[in-house]
Parts: structure tokens; sequence; C-alpha cells
């Protein structure tokens, strides 16, 4: 069974700024959110059969610890670089407007209202949906029975489009909840709200 979890809320987030590989803290509610998802695992799994796999990104990260203290998981935590947020180039730290002033012609907007630029300098797609296949492999190889993914937005899109056999493009459709993980098990993606 694979758990998908999305960091917690980030300074960067509520300044609607593009992370890509640049962090940012986690917020009081980031920290929230990360217990909350904490408490829902727990409440999946059975933690002496529980592996957490985490992007290096200190969000992400810090979302791991925390998701691993209040499950109780006392394997550690398994830091995989190819769960990395998309590559933003030039355009990481810049928040919407300074993206569309920059790079107006270049701009993807997605039906779900938040940011992904393919800046000039930036990570394609299909570069990251690559990447990312490779970690979904090696968690979905891993032989405990729970296998706790934390990633980033556009990221845990990707990895929700490949595990149903989509591309890339098709992943740009889906959410990106702070407040919601995602069950993959036998083909299908499940959100449980916490």
């Amino acid at each position: 069974m694979i758990y998908l979890v999305r960091h917690g809320q980030t300074e960067f987030n509520l300044e609607r700024r593009h992370h890509g590989h640049l962090d940012s803290p986690l917020t009081e509610l980031g920290r929230e959110q990360a217990r909350r998802a904490g408490e829902a695992v727990a409440t999946l799994i059975d933690p002496r059969d529980g592996v957490i796999f985490s992007s290096p990104l200190g969000r992400a990260l810090q979302t791991a610890m925390i998701v691993a203290d209040v499950a109780s998981i006392e394997r550690p935590i398994i830091i995989d670089a190819d769960l990395m947020e998309i590559g933003m180039g030039s355009a990481e730290g810049m928040t919407q407007a300074e993206v569309e002033r920059r790079w107006s012609a270049s701009r993807v907007a997605l039906e779900s209202g938040t940011m992904l630029l393919r800046s000039p300098d930036g990570e394609k797609l299909e570069a990251l949906a690559n990447r990312l296949g490779r970690a979904l492999c090696r968690v979905a190889d891993h032989r405990a029975e729970s296998r706790i993914v934390v990633s980033h937005g556009v990221a845990g899109r990707v990895l929700r489009a490949l595990y149903l056999g989509l591309n890339g493009v098709e992943a740009l459709r889906f959410d990106a909840p702070q407040d919601a993980l995602f069950r993959l098990n036998g083909g299908e993606v499940f959100r449980i709200s916490y």
C-alpha cells in the first residue's frame, strides 16, 4: 500500500511564490497539517511495517519527520532526490505576478488555480515524470507493507498520474491539497481528507 502526502503549508505557499528546488519553512498551519497527516497515517497502517520516503527538500523532510513521529514509524526515513519538486529555474522564489511579467508567453495556467510555469531554464515535465517514475518503482518495490511518500504539489500530481498510467500533462488537472493524503492501491487512487 502506498500513501502520498504533500508537505504542509509554507511561507512561500502563503505568498504564492514558486518553490521549485528552493525551500521555505513550514508555517504553524503547515506543521499542524503534518501532524494531522501523521494522525491519519496512524489509523491506516501498522507502524511496525511502515516506511517513509521523502524528498530531500526541507519542507518535505520536516513534514516526513512529523508524520513519522506522530504515526510512531521507527524505521529511518528514506531520502530520495527523485521525489523533489519540479525545478523552476529562474522562476524559483518569484510570485505568479512576477512570473507573468517576465514570461507571459510561456506561462502554463492550471485548472486548479495553482501555480506552474515552464520557465526557459526550468525542468521539463517529461524529465520530472521520468525521475518520479524511477522513484515510484523504488517505492513500489520496497518490502514494507505500508509505504508513505512525502513530496510536493506538482510532483504529487505527477506521481498520481503515473500510478494511474496517465502522462504528466494529464496530472495538471489534479489538485494538490495540504489537508489530504492519497492511497494508491489496486490501480486506483483514493483521497483521504484529514
